[in-house]
């Protein structure tokens, strides 16, 4: 495991990003989203992940080229978009939304921001902007990817299927009673 500075720079924002996800899930918790916001809103989660998902792995698997960094962008718009539409539905379903859910999704909103930036910058930075996607070389190793990716898996996949699951559950012990 032979990271450079930037590496680990990365990696400490990534981190702050997927605690604040962990965080972000255990405000769900606490305000009852599967009774109030439900299934709309736990699907506009869904929808967060996969684009953060995407955009990791595009990260792991290319090198900074002015084509990632549009690549990227059009996804980090994608996520605002989501992160709008989430919030419009708990706001609509009167899911209080508490303060420190709030400043967690100040997090959650920039994180995409200035991982895109640290991105763009790289790509700039290159003698010659490059449009292509260009695999790294060599490929990230696989400790960074474990490093990358089994935080994510336990700390925010797992519980946006565990709070999805319960959502859909009480939407369909509403449509019973």
């Amino acid at each position: 495991m032979d990271w450079s500075s930037t590496t680990w720079g990365f990696l400490a924002l990534y981190w702050v990003w997927v605690i604040a996800g962990a965080l972000d899930f255990a405000c769900h918790r606490r305000t009852d989203l599967p009774h109030t916001s439900g299934v709309a809103e736990s699907s506009m989660h869904q929808v967060q992940l996969a684009l953060c998902g995407s955009a990791t792995v595009l990260v792991l698997l290319f090198e900074p080229t002015a084509g990632l960094a549009a690549l990227l962008l059009c996804i980090v718009l994608a996520h605002a978009w989501a992160g709008y539409r989430d919030t419009r539905f708990a706001f609509d379903a009167g899911r209080t939304i508490l303060p420190i859910e709030q400043h967690i999704h100040s997090v959650l909103d920039m994180a995409p921001w200035i991982a895109w930036a640290i991105v763009a910058w790289h790509a700039a930075s290159a003698l010659a902007l490059e449009w292509s996607l260009s695999l790294r070389r060599p490929a990230a190793d696989a400790s960074l990817w474990i490093a990358v990716l089994l935080p994510a898996l336990a700390l925010c996949v797992l519980p946006a299927l565990r709070e999805f699951r319960a959502a859909w559950r009480a939407k369909a012990g509403a449509s019973h009673a």
